[in-house]
């Protein structure tokens, strides 16, 4: 996937923040969660490994974003098509 605003390919972590920034905006702008989403065992696997992200289009258009385990790979193991 490609950044709309430059042309030029987006990484992992600009597409996370990117989907971040959207669900938030979605919401107003903001939303309030407990502190206890931000625990170790919830934003990360047990070998340490921070979740994925990833985004499917649904029949209607919209998109499903949901945690993806991330591969077992030294790379970031999203591939954008």
């Amino acid at each position: 996937m490609t950044n709309p605003f430059d042309g030029v390919p987006m990484r992992p972590a600009d597409m996370s923040h990117a989907i971040l920034v959207a669900v938030l905006m979605h919401h107003g702008g903001s939303m309030t969660i407990p502190s206890a989403a931000f625990e170790v065992d919830v934003v990360a696997g047990p070998d340490g490994a921070w979740h994925a992200v990833a985004m499917e289009r649904q029949p209607d258009g919209a998109m499903r974003v949901f945690v993806h385990p991330r591969p077992d790979v030294d790379e970031a193991g999203i591939r954008f098509t």
